[in-house]
């Protein structure tokens, strides 16, 4: 499979590194590790027991993506609140979180001494494409899962020589397919101007759009990148501004998603549709620019935002908002970086539930073998499905706008499985 210039950046970054402990760290697996018998007689146990499981998860608590921190907050205290309910199948977990600074390298580092020191029975969310892409080859020699990785580039589900690995939200171009269904039936000429991240996350969002709006009406008539180093986007906003287009297409990270609302909402001479991808459509993104420059801001998501009203008496949602101010008391319950935390811990306990055998095998299996799985979190009509030639647990977003102090879904969910058909290489 072709991989894209950044998965290979991220790979030589790191190349010297893995290869210079890969020895050592083959011997500590051979030495170390553990296994099943019974029926599942050779498969590894390595973190899991009958009464305990030992997750680890590698997060930007720190760094230019450090707003994603958070989501760390909203795993732990659902591992927390389940451990008090009596775990998962009688076993509590433990869950390590480390911090990368969203930089592959560190991410390394780190994979390694939750694998090699501390004894994982599964890296449990990577966050970011460069740093998940810097560690999956790694984790698949050592025969670690690396489960419903934090970050949607489409490559966790079309490649298939990283069998330990897979991610979970839907990946960008599902959701750029979403964005480009809605412009097509709303505004039919639509002339976009794109802010991108230049990684594998801003192309492959960019290039899924441009492929779903081919042979239409709307056209992508200009575009900007930014480095995760630049200090801001003021330059490329001032530069799409001089397009005149009548869309935005906003594909940042949190603090280029806030940078790039606020050029918007100072330029009073360009005032176009903005619409912004889901990984930087949190609250917290929007208010410091002001809720009142956001208005009509669009985006899509996939599981419940706790701020809506209309999950108030959700049960999922009230469980979600108990536990946190219990077991996190400094995190906010209306974060959606919160929220997603749960959500995909949420998921995980599913597919934990799900395997076959309690082993690192068995995990691997099970979260490639989801049958229309319900997650409370997740929106009504949104469940996880995998299986054989599909490693894309989650397709179908909703559309929503921004409204007063939230986000307001509008439309219907859309299944880009049914409406696009499958994501392929």
């Amino acid at each position: 499979m072709r991989k894209t210039t950044a998965l290979r950046a991220a790979a030589a970054a790191t190349a010297a590194l893995l290869t210079a402990t890969a020895c050592s760290s083959q011997r500590g697996q051979n030495d170390q590790s553990t296994a099943a018998g019974g029926a599942c007689k050779g498969q590894q146990t390595t973190g899991i027991t009958d009464k305990t499981i030992k997750l680890g998860g590698v997060y930007p608590l720190s760094g230019p993506a450090s707003a994603y921190g958070t989501i760390s907050k909203g795993v732990a205290a659902y591992f927390k609140y389940v451990n008090a309910q009596g775990g998962i199948d009688g076993r509590k977990v433990e869950f390590v979180v480390r911090d990368d600074g969203y930089q592959p390298p560190k991410a390394v580092e780190e994979t390694r001494r939750l694998v090699e020191q501390e004894k994982v029975f599964a890296v449990f969310q990577t966050l970011g494409t460069p740093s998940t892409a810097a560690v999956w080859d790694y984790l698949g020699r050592q025969k670690v899962p690396q489960p419903f990785v934090a970050t949607g580039a489409s490559v966790w589900g079309t490649d298939d020589r990283h069998p330990w690995t897979i991610g979970w939200q839907p990946n960008y171009v599902a959701e750029a397919r979403v964005y480009a269904k809605y412009l097509k039936d709303e505004r039919p000429k639509a002339k976009v101007a794109v802010l991108y991240q230049n990684d594998d996350f801003g192309k492959d969002l960019l290039g899924g759009f441009k492929k779903a709006v081919a042979g239409s009406g709307v056209k992508v008539v200009a575009e900007e990148s930014y480095e995760v180093t630049d200090p801001s986007v003021s330059a490329q906003m001032a530069s799409l501004s001089r397009s005149k287009a009548d869309v935005l297409l906003d594909v940042t990270t949190p603090k280029f998603g806030s940078q790039a609302l606020a050029a918007d909402a100072k330029d009073t001479e360009w005032n176009p549709l903005h619409i912004l991808n889901n990984v930087a459509s949190s609250a917290a993104v929007l208010q410091p620019v002001g809720f009142k420059n956001v208005q009509g801001v669009v985006s899509a998501t996939y599981f419940k935002d706790p701020a809506d009203p209309q999950w108030a008496d959700d049960p999922e949602v009230k469980t979600y908002r108990d536990a946190l101010h219990r077991y996190a008391p400094d995190a906010d319950p209306a974060n959606q970086f919160n929220a997603y935390g749960w959500a995909v811990a949420s998921s995980l306990h599913k597919a934990l539930d799900a395997m076959k055998c309690p082993t690192r095998e068995g995990l691997r299996d099970a979260v490639r073998n989801l049958k229309d799985v319900k997650v409370g979190m997740l929106l009504p009509g949104v469940t996880m499905s995998t299986g054989p030639g599909d490693a894309f647990p989650l397709e179908t977003m909703q559309l929503m706008r921004f409204k007063g102090e939230r986000w307001q879904l509008f439309g219907k969910p859309v299944d880009t499985r049914e409406e696009f058909g499958p994501l392929t290489k």
